[in-house]
């Protein structure tokens, strides 16, 4: 069976590491499609075996050639454009790509699946057809961030129930609340599509600089001499990649997976930084509230710096809030697996060493 990949937001962190792997993965004749906006830089697709598309997910027009065109007997599209946000300004184009954006890949793969079963039916083959079977599936990368907060230390599992109002930050409302369209697509049209819920992802391969990306540099390079008490749980790129490749096939329709790791504090995390790098441990410890006072100064500097912020009033909120999530169903029935967080730290050191990112 002849299969084609259109990975959205394919020159992003997960975007391209789902491409590195599934270019190993796939068979001859199957096709993976990559979708880059229009004027960003391509270094992280250099050399992969994808074929580039130029479009935007809020421009619905802008998508008609990704979509078009199509060989083959099913169609995975992995949905992974999106604007991760931690800053305290309101910024629409948040919710223009996360919600907006989504509805339009949304409405693509309802094309597509509404044209296979009107060609089925033209060849006279309308006997055959099985409206159960989607000719497109949509595997939508959404986020731990989308479900509401349980008392401290409590695991979180999955929900069903999203509700923006219950979440705080404009990011994770928006993840909630077209996670809950999502689900009423699939429960109410029949949509074929399964949702897979990241927490914290760290690991190589960044080349436009996440949050946590930039906390690794920052300390490998001398910059970063405190933190702050708290913490998160942190994934592996690679194995969310992974997962997310295997729920094409495996992920039911209608239902979410939390790809999750194991909660770590900061200290713990920048610990590790300097066992693998060499350097100091970090001594100082910031209270939260002097955190909390001095993040608008913060977000100011990397403003300056033309980098992404650290410490925000959100993300301070992150590390102090629930971060403990359980991967049993992913596990279960996506066979999803995580490596040791060392090992993620000691492979993204490495590779930032040799992009240069990284002093001697």
């Amino acid at each position: 069976m002849k299969k084609t990949y259109v990975i959205t937001g394919a020159n992003g962190f997960l975007g391209n590491n789902i491409i590195r792997i599934l270019e190993k993965q796939i068979n001859e004749g199957d096709e993976i499609r990559a979708l880059v906006l229009p004027e960003d830089k391509l270094k992280s697709l250099d050399g992969l075996n994808c074929k580039i598309y130029k479009g935007d997910v809020t421009e619905i027009d802008s998508l008609k050639d990704i979509f078009s065109n199509i060989e083959a007997d099913k169609v995975y599209v992995i949905h992974c454009a999106a604007i991760v946000y931690i800053k305290s300004k309101y910024n629409q184009k948040v919710y223009d790509v996360n919600v907006g954006g989504t509805k339009n890949i949304i409405k693509k793969v309802e094309e597509l699946n509404k044209s296979a079963l009107n060609n089925k039916a033209g060849n006279g083959d309308s006997n055959s057809i099985n409206t159960s079977v989607s000719y497109a599936k949509l595997v939508y990368i959404n986020s731990v961030h989308a479900l509401p907060e349980r008392p401290k230390n409590e695991v979180m599992t999955e929900i069903t129930d999203f509700n923006p109002d219950k979440v705080n930050g404009e990011y994770a409302k928006t993840k909630a609340e077209i996670a809950k369209y999502v689900l009423e697509k699939a429960n109410n049209e029949g949509l074929d599509v399964c949702i897979i819920q990241p927490s914290g992802i760290i690991g190589p391969y960044d080349f436009g600089n996440s949050h946590l990306t930039q906390m690794i540099l920052d300390f490998a390079n001398g910059r970063l001499t405190a933190c702050v008490k708290g913490g998160y749980d942190f994934v592996d790129v690679r194995d969310v990649a992974n997962g997310l490749i295997n729920a094409c096939e495996k992920g039911r329709k209608g239902e979410c997976y939390i790809l999750s790791n194991d909660y770590i504090e900061v200290r713990d995390l920048l610990d590790i930084i300097s066992e693998v790098q060499g350097r100091k441990k970090i001594k100082t410890v910031l209270p939260m509230w002097f955190a909390k006072l001095t993040a608008p100064l913060s977000e100011t500097y990397y403003k300056i710096m033309k980098e992404p912020p650290l410490y925000t009033k959100y993300s301070l909120y992150v590390l102090t809030s629930n971060g403990h999530f359980s991967n049993e169903k992913a596990k279960k029935e996506l066979g999803y697996t995580t490596r040791d967080i060392k090992d993620t730290i000691k492979d993204t050191v490495e590779w930032l060493k040799e992009s240069g990112r990284i002093k001697s």
